[in-house]
């Protein structure tokens, strides 16, 4: 496994699965490098100075949105994000249309969410700008994993050899697969745990262990990761109900003993209280969900800062 990063010579972030884990360490070493930054009085640097990001988001979000904008803020970008329910998409323009016109307008970098997998891959072939993933569907969430995984890299100094079990809607989740990816590049031991209904033997082909058994699946665990139930995304429900959900798979603090003594929780929001976790679990010491909001903006102003042509060597130095 790689230990030290390299430089960037990508365009844009589309998706975990295709970046080596040297990539994937030069983002949290860049990530590193703007935390320092974000620590000092003036927390802001010209690095992307005189560029323009335009933030296109096609379903609902907070924590990446709101990251993203202060992201490109903190490196002193314009920033434009645009409601497109009320764009001319919704009067049957195209996508294409849409992202070249905001090309034309001299946009420099665009980030996108959208519902359909794919979409982000596609913009990024019509466009001659970085195109950031902001999630595609229950594709990918490429910046949702990088945080994660940086959270777990500075909790533990690294990923290799950590025990990790993802607890919750695997089959419908991008953030799923996105870490599923980012973990096993970098050496962890990853255990997808839930019903079977949303936790499919087919994600053994992803390089994990799937089980249906919660105490076994958390047993002499790292870290633990829940997921929300994406409903949104559900034709039919995958189980009874959310109390019979909670009453299996819910985690308390009989179930988290079932995990190594200071193992971390961890969860990519929003967070569902007394659904897939008890309220006073997350917010616990041991919780680090809201030090992973705090990274998920240096980890996006890194991806920005790379997409951008930005050097990791010469900041760090910096």
């Amino acid at each position: 496994m790689a230990t030290s990063g390299m430089p960037w010579n990508r365009k844009d972030l589309i998706s975990i699965e295709e970046l080596t884990a040297d990539e994937i360490l030069t983002v949290f070493k860049t990530a590193q490098a703007f935390k320092k930054i974000l620590n000092r009085r003036t927390a802001k640097t010209p690095a992307l100075r005189g560029k323009t990001v335009v933030n296109l988001f096609f379903e609902n979000s907070t924590r990446t949105r709101v990251a993203f904008e202060m992201a490109a803020t903190k490196l002193s970008a314009d920033v434009m994000s645009l409601d497109m329910k009320t764009s001319s998409t919704s009067k049957g323009e195209t996508l294409r249309d849409t992202v070249e016109n905001i090309r034309a307008l001299a946009a420099d970098i665009i980030v996108i969410r959208h519902s359909s997998p794919g979409t982000a891959a596609y913009i990024a072939r019509v466009l001659d700008i970085p195109v950031l993933n902001a999630g595609d569907g229950a594709h990918e969430h490429p910046t949702q994993a990088l945080l994660d995984c940086y959270t777990l890299h500075e909790k533990f100094g690294g990923l290799q050899g950590l025990k990790i079990a993802i607890l919750g809607d695997i089959l419908y989740s991008r953030v799923a697969r996105s870490n599923i990816w980012a973990m096993t590049k970098l050496g962890a031991e990853v255990t997808v745990v839930g019903p079977a209904t949303l936790v499919p033997k087919e994600f053994e082909q992803l390089g994990v262990t799937v089980s249906h058994d919660l105490k076994s699946a958390l047993a002499d665990k790292d870290a633990i990761m829940l997921l929300r139930i994406q409903h949104e995304r559900q034709n039919v429900s995958a189980f009874p109900s959310l109390n019979e959900y909670t009453r299996m798979f819910g985690l308390n603090k009989t179930r988290l003993s079932w995990l190594k003594k200071n193992a971390v929780i961890m969860h990519p929001g929003p967070i569902n209280r007394g659904v897939e976790i008890d309220s006073d679990l997350a917010d616990s010491s041991q919780s680090v969900i809201l030090d992973q909001v705090t990274n998920g903006l240096a980890t996006r102003m890194a991806a920005l800062y790379l997409c951008s042509g930005g050097n990791a060597e010469s900041l760090v130095k910096s």
